[in-house]
Order: structure tokens, then C-alpha cells, then sequence
């Protein structure tokens, strides 16, 4: 493929995800979620994933089929309650769940994309759940609890627009934390609604540069449904 082309096929930006991979998935509640590469990734019958994302989705939206498939043996998210079937599988002991606070969880992927080790947080320092087998430290006489930086093998976003060689820009705020995950994993492949040749986005309208951006596929689309339907 030529650098300046990475326009590719959904199978082919799903290949390499194998049993035990860790993913990481933008979106919140389902708005900024890649669909077609969910689909295509359960389609794959990969099991044992590790996901990351800020919530469980529902169960027919976003990251929730995979979780409804039971593909998902561990899952780090901000909350998972517009998902009841998550719910189920954690008091069921099915399915392992690691909260972290939604600001928190931001810039855990932040610092994994820029090379850190972690943060420094005050939230939750005085919880006593929150703390247990966490690192705390002081700073100017003020204590932080550490949070590890998280990274992914691979990430799977989703874009407005997409150049050929992987600019993106985003809807509003589907843009969420895609642009932190685009830089905080080994392989990064986005689903755009829109591919154009290179060079028609402004330079000024990029959130994503196409350095991060191994692979691009054009997005089929999504059926929304909401978990009380």
C-alpha cells in the first residue's frame, strides 16, 4: 500500500485481532463508536478481548454487542449502567470490570499516547475502595494516587471525514476520546462517514493527524436502538 494511501478494507483492518488482544474503541454511549469494525470484529469470533472505552455502551449499540457476545472477558470503562447485560456478567463474575472515573480514564489514554507512565490524581484518594492496591504519593505536601497509563494493541475510532492518508476530523462531540486513543495504541484503524483525497481537509480543521493512522475503511453505517426500545 502507499504511505499516502491507506484507504483499506474493514477485513482487512480487523485481521490481526486475535483471542487475548487488548482494544480500545471510542465513543460515548455509542456516538463516535466505529459499527462496521464492531461488527466486523465480532463477526471474527475473537474472544477474550480486553476493552477499553468510557462505557459499556448499550447492548445493541456500541461496544455492547461484543459485551452481549461475551467476547469481552475484561472491560475499563467510566460506567457501564446503559448496558444491563454488562451489569448481569460483573455480579455473575463472567466479566472482569475496572472503573475508572471518566477524567481519570481520559487521561490515563492521554499519557499512554504521549509515552508516560502514568498520572498523578486526587480523585478517590479518600475513598478507601478507590485506594486499595493503588501507589499514593505527595506532592507540595499534597497527596495523589498513581494511576497507570493505559495502552492498547489496537484502536478502533471513528471519524466525519477522513483523507486518504488518514487526517481525521470528527462530529461535535463524537469526537470524544478518539483522538487520545488514536496516539495510545500500537496499531490505530478509523471508520469515517466521509473519505476524500488528500489534501481537501484544511490543515486547520484536522484533530487527527494521519501519522497516527495505520489504516482508514468507509463506514456502512449504524441502526440505532436504544436499550428501552
Amino acid at each position: 500500500m502507499a504511505p499516502f494511501q491507506k484507504t483499506i478494507s474493514i477485513e482487512t483492518a480487523i485481521a490481526d485481532v486475535q483471542d487475548g488482544s487488548v482494544l480500545m474503541f471510542g465513543g460515548f454511549g455509542g456516538v463516535g463508536t466505529p459499527p462496521s469494525l464492531i461488527e466486523a470484529i465480532l463477526d471474527s469470533g475473537v474472544t477474550d478481548l480486553t476493552v477499553i472505552c468510557n462505557d459499556a455502551g448499550f447492548p445493541e449499540i456500541g461496544v455492547g454487542p461484543l459485551i452481549v457476545n461475551q467476547r469481552v472477558k475484561t472491560l475499563i470503562a467510566s460506567h457501564i449502567g446503559s448496558n444491563p447485560v454488562a451489569g448481569k456478567q460483573m455480579t455473575d463474575g463472567t466479566l472482569e470490570v475496572q472503573f475508572s472515573p471518566q477524567g481519570t480514564l481520559a487521561e490515563r489514554i492521554r499519557a499512554g499516547g504521549s509515552g508516560l507512565g502514568g498520572i498523578l490524581t486526587d480523585v478517590g484518594i479518600d475513598n478507601q475502595m478507590v485506594c486499595e492496591e493503588k501507589d499514593i504519593v505527595s506532592v507540595a505536601g499534597k497527596r495523589y494516587l498513581v494511576e497507570e497509563a493505559l495502552t492498547a494493541d489496537f484502536a478502533f475510532i471513528n471519524a466525519q471525514i477522513a483523507d486518504e492518508f488518514g487526517n481525521l476530523t470528527y462530529n461535535k462531540t463524537a469526537r470524544n476520546m478518539n483522538p487520545l486513543m488514536a496516539m495510545a495504541a500500537r496499531r490505530t484503524f478509523a471508520e469515517a462517514e466521509r473519505i476524500v483525497p488528500m489534501g481537501e481537509i484544511s490543515e486547520e480543521m484536522i484533530v487527527t493527524p494521519g501519522v497516527f493512522v495505520e489504516g482508514v475503511v468507509r463506514s456502512e453505517g449504524v441502526k440505532w436502538k436504544w436499550a428501552w426500545e
